[in-house]
């Protein structure tokens, strides 16, 4: 686009306007579709911008198009599905709620606006068209981002590998509890059940058993509360209490987002959007855990700005590459958001920052971290003045490319780049997982990390341009304006870096 992004990067057109145009076009030819979106935000305005498409063609089709995700009430999304099963929806604009647990037939097409994280969600997003046999279309819009323009340029990383195992660690407690708790409402938790939890499922039903969430009989463990366990549990996330979003005029509960993502999606002035209305956050009380929202019409979207800091607690793995060293450990997150972009819709054009004031957010997870010395720095002739930039680059890029090994999104990890860190006391950079206790995404970032770095390496040099851009080395996440970041000290910091590697087994 002719737009300009920060620091006048160039910037191409979202692949949310794209996959509306699509969707618009596919609705209009009578092809049920279903485009999978990567955030709530985004799919909401998949939707709108398709429905303002549509009225210009039809006055009757943008009724036939609806937004489907998290957060919505639960009759809200089973009218939804009953829609799309009567053929009464023609397209509609979902994120990864669809791609789980529910039930959809009969679909022609299917956009996928930017890789979904994984090869597995990749095949199974597709999947979702031509299941009873009929010939389907599936398409995939590449994002502006390192992945994704990685994917475009190398497509054998998508068709020519297996899908990918599975990270997860299964004995961090934020993830057994709600686990163990679900069961124990299920049918009563044995001796002989815990063996199959693992060997930390012991010791955290008795943790559970003194918070009061079970109680012990003769037959086994029992779930305590009236509600229902499974109510408590986010398959796809860390839980907590959710925060309800609520019209401030009229009290009507419009849906919920989880407790995690409502610094950086409901704060003060955030733009949020429900079934093609479009809202301001007027008041975010986190005690309360409640959200006010009144509908407005603002010309712009709202991205969530944050800085971090990181300590290590313990450093559980270290591995020398020459002078370098590949670390692995526990680590203390500090997070803070700080600021929120209003960016236009269509094109991504930043239009301005404003300011927030929100509490800090302590993390306790696992992260991996390299280290360079001084004379790694002299080799790869990086200036003390050019280290902030390229270590800070580094961390963009390999934050963006991590996804193509591990099941996650680059908003299930974060990282910290520090030109003197004080546990290291080494140039550093972190890049952590986004889940109390670790979720395995940085403990298999470290186990790949030679291929990871190098793909981290050829995207940012691969990248046509000068200085960087949203396809390479800046972030939509990063709090300090994507400053500063220096391209090509990146490429040679990492290739000096992966000098030292260890050769791979044979």
């Amino acid at each position: 686009t002719d737009a300009g992004g920060e620091h006048g990067a160039p910037v191409r057109r979202t692949a949310v306007a794209e996959c509306a145009d699509l969707l618009a076009d596919l609705v209009a030819g009578g092809v049920r579709t279903v485009a999978f979106v990567r955030s709530r935000r985004g799919a909401e305005l998949v939707a709108l911008l398709a429905q303002e498409r549509l009225a210009a063609v039809d006055p009757a089709l943008p009724p036939r198009v609806a937004a489907y995700r998290g957060g919505y009430l639960p009759e809200e999304r089973r009218a939804l599905e009953r829609a799309l099963h009567s053929g009464e929806l023609l397209g509609l604009a979902s994120t990864t709620a669809l791609e789980l647990g529910v039930d959809v037939s009969g679909l022609d097409a299917v956009l996928i606006a930017g890789y979904p994280g994984t090869r597995a969600s990749l095949w199974q997003q597709a999947g979702r068209a031509g299941r009873s046999g009929q010939e389907a279309l599936a398409v995939l819009i590449g994002r502006d981002d390192p992945l994704d323009t990685y994917l475009v340029h190398h497509p054998e990383a998508l068709f020519r590998q297996p899908v990918e195992s599975t990270v997860m660690d299964p004995d961090n407690p934020h993830v057994l509890a709600p686990h163990l708790c679900a069961a124990a409402a299920e049918l009563p938790l044995t001796e002989a059940d815990l063996e199959l939890f693992g060997p930390s499922a012991a010791g955290l039903v008795g943790q559970l058993e003194r918070r009061g969430l079970l109680r012990r009989r003769a037959s086994g463990w029992f779930w305590t509360r009236r509600e229902r366990a499974v109510d408590r549990i986010d398959i796809r996330g860390g839980g907590g209490r959710p925060v309800q979003v609520v019209e401030a005029g009229t009290g009507r509960l419009l849906g919920t987002v989880e407790e995690a993502a409502a610094h950086t999606t409901v704060h003060d002035g955030a733009v949020h959007l429900h079934q093609g209305q479009t809202y301001l956050v007027r008041h975010l009380d986190l005690e309360d855990s409640v959200a006010l929202v009144e509908q407005a019409d603002p010309p712009y979207t709202t991205t969530a700005r944050d800085t971090t800091a990181i300590s290590v607690l313990e450093t559980t793995e270290e591995v020398p590459w020459g002078e370098a060293r590949l670390c692995f450990g526990s680590v203390e997150v500090t997070n803070r958001v700080v600021s929120y972009l209003r960016r236009r819709p269509i094109t991504g054009e930043v239009l301005g920052e404003t300011p927030l004031d929100m509490p800090p957010r302590t993390l306790r997870t696992r992260a991996v971290w390299w280290t360079v010395t001084d004379g790694q720095l002299e080799e790869a002739r990086v200036r003390p003045e050019e280290l902030p930039g390229a270590a800070h680059a580094a961390e963009h890029a390999s934050i963006g490319m991590l996804p193509l090994f591990a099941t996650c999104d680059r908003w299930d990890i974060g990282g910290v780049s520090v030109p003197l860190h004080p546990d290291t006391g080494r140039p550093t950079v972190f890049v952590h997982d986004g889940h109390p206790g670790g979720a395995g995404f940085a403990e298999r970032a470290f186990r790949t990390a030679g291929a990871w770095l190098r793909a981290t390496r050829e995207a940012i040099s691969s990248c046509e341009c000068e200085s960087g851009c949203p396809s390479c080395i800046q972030s939509p996440k990063c709090g300090n304006g994507n400053e500063p970041l220096d391209k090509a000290a990146a490429v040679r910091l990492l290739d000096v870096l992966l000098s030292g590697a260890p050769t791979p087994a044979p």
